[in-house]
């Protein structure tokens, strides 16, 4: 079993298959989707959350009574379906037992050397280093606690047990080799509040374009921003003309670094050669160092030091460890589980059985892995109402259609699968078992269920063709908290309307960090990009003018007019089926989240792990009412 840091891996392999779920477009079961045609919108992945877990959480909704997990051997009823404890731990062991079990190994490890040196982790040494951690991000203990299982679907018992317990042992068993000097506290100073330089960047790929376009900005200057928009290959600085995040020391690259903090103000850069391309830079100015005071902020900088050095030692530490253990994996060997029955791993001969790894699967994803069942029988029992199959044939037109989207392609563009299946094993560390139950399987019964609802029209190809190719607003905007606020800051821009003043502003006031940092550059606005408010007051504006108060959402932004960019040269019948595709794909995706959100909408679901219940919603509040105290009786009567 390879060797690993055992107090960021529990986290990991969470993170890993929620990027999964991501990834892989055929695994989309539920997407919040807003059909967006802009031009970006085709590279960009959408967030799913797996298996329909978060459209559940939005359904009509009770909860129940409960203490922990329950006892009864039923963990859900669907539609009056049962799942039972068994079926959710042989589920959750499938899923996510390789990477269970090599944490329980890591953590049998790490128990026993802190027990031979005599190392205790106390709940008190855990409870205070929670409180560490929340202070260090300026959070209170609850609310790290909350945005931790929130954000990133850690729970506080998993975040003490299987993250907090196994960095503070690590971290008493390498104490000894972990010292501070004080050129590193100097050097992580500097870098935190020490002086930048605000600069605007050019990356192409071609030495002789570099030395072409190096003479060119030197002998203007002023066109540097027009040479990155038009040959910079960095596309995110070359769309904001090759405007960057200012320049810190002992971040990126050296060469960089050291030749932006040789530039003054409006000077050209050499050529450097960095990452196999030719930058030039341009320094715009200079922001001076914080004046903070270092007493105040040096025991921060100590602990942050001590932490990143503790995430090398821990890993290092823990190879050590590992390196004399003898360590026997029961489970990925199928003649071992013959002569071991009910064992899955051994750690210097003591056993770790499967019931223990089920129970901790159970324990740490059961709730996940159960959502993902209740789908699977909501979208079982829909397809058995409307008398459809899933067919082995569908799976594979299926599973052709993420590998083709994904670009796992032959020299003919059609869909490779064994090079797909590899990277499905490898990349995202699952069984291709795995992936058609969970990944294919869901995606392909909801597409059976509503291809024949989607249709792309003439007015959608029209928006597409307009949003990808139709001109575009250059503008500089300042994002505001509060009208209050927009209202000060739009009069003052009102009063001075120079470009420079209203960066100005934008670096002040505004509270959207890349925009701030960029002194108001944003990308050129389109449209039909899902920001309706926003596109109609830029595109009403001529160059120089300064826009009203927008709000969009929670925010109120202010624009001030560039110009705009030209139409692109292409005529719609050249891109039509390209945009077709684009949009057909996405119209289908969006009806794929609504049928199910119906499907479940219309069911009754009764979660005895999570505690809720789901009633359909044609049932009358006295008959949902009358349904929820016989859950919550027959719930607390199973846990007594």
């Amino acid at each position: 079993m390879p060797s690993m840091d055992a107090a960021q891996r529990p986290a990991r392999s969470r993170r890993n298959w929620k990027r999964q779920v991501a990834w892989l477009v055929a695994t989309v079961v539920v997407l919040t989707v807003v059909i967006q045609f802009r031009a970006t919108e085709g590279d960009r992945p959408a967030r799913a959350e797996s298996n329909s877990t978060h459209l559940a959480r939005k359904s009509k909704r009770a909860n129940m009574p409960r203490v922990g997990h329950p006892q009864h051997d039923v963990m859900a009823l669907v539609n009056g379906k049962d799942i039972s404890r068994q079926d959710l731990m042989d589920a959750s062991v499938r899923r996510f037992g390789r990477d269970v079990l090599e944490s329980l190994v890591n953590k049998r490890l790490i128990l026993s050397h802190c027990q031979k040196r005599g190392i205790n982790i106390t709940n008190e040494d855990i409870h205070s280093e929670i409180n560490r951690m929340a202070k260090r991000f300026k959070l209170g203990r609850e609310q790290w606690l909350e945005m931790l299982e929130k954000e990133r679907g850690i729970s506080p018992q998993e975040y003490a047990r299987d993250i907090v317990w196994p960095t503070l042992a690590l971290r008493k068993l390498a104490a000894e080799d972990i010292e501070v000097s004080k050129e590193e506290i100097e050097r992580a100073y500097e870098q935190e509040y020490g002086e930048m330089v605000r600069a605007r960047l050019i990356a192409v790929g071609n030495a002789d374009l570099a030395r072409q376009i190096h003479a060119r900005v030197t002998a203007n200057p002023d066109s540097f921003a027009r040479a990155a928009i038009e040959h910079s290959i960095d596309v995110n600085s070359a769309s904001v003309g090759g405007l960057i995040q200012p320049i810190r020391r002992h971040v990126g690259d050296l060469a960089i670094e050291e030749e932006a903090f040789r530039l003054e103000p409006g000077k050209i850069s050499a050529i450097i050669q960095a990452a196999g391309q030719h930058i030039l830079l341009k320094c715009e100015g200079r922001i001076e160092s914080r004046n903070i005071d270092r007493a105040e902020v040096q025991k921060q900088i100590v602990e942050k030091i001590k932490d990143q050095k503790l995430r090398k030692e821990a890993h290092q530490l823990f190879g050590r460890l590992q390196r004399p253990a003898t360590i026997q994996n029961v489970y990925n060997d199928p003649q071992l589980r013959e002569t071991m029955p009910g064992v899955v791993a051994t750690v210097n001969g003591d056993r770790i059985t499967m019931k223990e790894l089920g129970h901790e699967c159970l324990l740490r994803h059961g709730e996940e892995v159960l959502e993902t069942e209740i789908s699977r029988v909501l979208l079982e029992q829909s397809l058995k109402k409307a008398n459809l199959t899933i067919t082995e044939v569908d799976l594979e037109e299926e599973v052709k259609h993420a590998a083709v989207l994904a670009g796992a392609v032959d020299s003919d563009g059609k869909a490779d699968l064994a090079k797909w299946y590899q990277a499905v094993e490898k990349e995202q560390e699952t069984s291709r078992a795995q992936y058609m139950r969970v990944a294919v399987w869901p995606s392909a019964a909801l597409k059976k269920l509503t291809v024949e609802d989607v249709q792309v029209t003439q007015e959608d190809l029209q928006k597409a063709f307009e949003a990808n190719f139709g001109e575009r607003v250059r503008c500089k905007a300042i994002v505001l908290g509060t009208m209050r606020r927009a209202q000060e800051v739009w009069d003052k821009a009102r009063r001075n309307p120079s470009v420079d003043y209203f960066g100005d502003l934008a670096a002040e006031y505004s509270i959207e960090p890349t925009s701030k940092a960029l002194r108001g550059e944003v990308p050129p606005l389109q449209r039909y990009s899902g920001q309706p408010q926003l596109e109609l007051a830029a595109f009403q504006l001529e160059p120089d003018q300064l826009s009203g108060i927008v709000q969009v959402g929670d925010k109120f932004i202010i624009l001030r007019c560039e110009g705009r960019t030209k139409r692109i040269n292409i005529d719609l019948p050249e891109v039509r089926e390209t945009l077709f595709r684009d949009i057909y794909e996405k119209k289908l995706r969006l009806a794929m989240s609504n049928k199910f959100a119906q499907i479940r909408k219309h069911s009754r679901v009764d979660n005895y792990l999570a505690g809720t219940s789901d009633a359909p919603v044609e049932r009358s509040p006295k008959i949902q009412a009358g349904i929820r105290r016989d859950v919550a009786v027959r719930s607390v009567s199973a846990e007594q």
